[in-house]
């Protein structure tokens, strides 16, 4: 049950990657005004890296955590 659960959390995952990469395509194309997105993805993306590259170290620490994580 474990096994399944975490299946579907890896699933979601690589899904809610493949939106946020489309995002950031789409707003590379056609501008920061893409009429069906509805939010701005490379600034929300920048505001985390500008949040966790402020943190100096501990902001390294999250990273790297998050990355062992996706990665498994």
């Amino acid at each position: 049950m474990v096994e399944k659960i975490l299946g579907w959390v890896k699933s979601l995952t690589e899904i809610g990657l493949a939106f946020i990469a489309l995002g950031v395509v789409l707003q590379i194309l056609f501008g920061a005004a893409v009429p069906f997105l509805g939010l701005d993805v490379i600034g929300s993306v920048l505001a985390v890296v500008k949040e966790l590259g402020s943190e100096g170290l501990v902001g390294l620490v999250a990273i790297w955590v998050l990355w062992g994580i996706y990665s498994k």
